[in-house]
């Protein structure tokens, strides 16, 4: 079934995100930066499962197809942004993140893979909802206003993308 939704639109907000200059190098929030890297609820979840999202519609939902190969863009943008952080704050950007004082490696198996369409857009805006949650705690516990600000950016694309999933189901009713 081809759906007639329009993925014309912006997937991104039109503001500029800021530099990626932090003011300190405090390690905790560096792992906070490498948490939004590769832990279970990071961007590289994010934009594994978008990819997938994207194949696995793409026969008969080739427009959501390209809305979530398109928002899978901008959020690899997102984990340049948190590597970079990261990175500039002393520690290895790899695909990691620290629990409970060890690295641990990302894996797409924290992933959710639902193959229902209608559950595959209600899977993508609880993990946005997710990230959301925890940029939002982020940007009120971290003192370094250069993070702060990348975080609210990043937040308004999330929600942004919110929208954009909900439109899709609309389409679907």
């Amino acid at each position: 079934m081809e759906s007639n939704y329009d993925d014309g639109s912006n997937v991104t907000i039109n503001l500029p995100y800021p530099p990626i200059q932090p003011e300190s190098c405090r390690k905790e929030y560096a792992y906070a930066m490498l948490g939004n890297v590769g832990s279970d609820n990071s961007e590289m979840s994010t934009v594994c499962l978008y990819f997938y999202n994207s194949v696995l519609l793409t026969r008969d939902f080739s427009n959501f197809a390209n809305l979530f190969h398109k928002i899978s863009i901008v959020e690899m943008h997102h984990l340049d942004i948190f590597a970079s952080f990261a990175c500039q704050m002393g520690l290895d950007p790899r695909l990691w993140s620290r629990n409970n004082g060890h690295m641990s490696y990302w894996t797409p198996a924290s992933n959710h893979y639902p193959r229902i369409i209608r559950r595959v857009i209600e899977n993508s805006i609880r993990g946005e909802m997710a990230a959301i949650e925890k940029y939002t705690w982020q940007a009120k516990t971290i003192q370094d206003a250069n993070i702060v600000e990348n975080l609210n950016r990043i937040i308004l694309d999330e929600q942004h993308h919110i929208k954009l999933f909900n439109s899709m189901l609309e389409q679907l009713t």
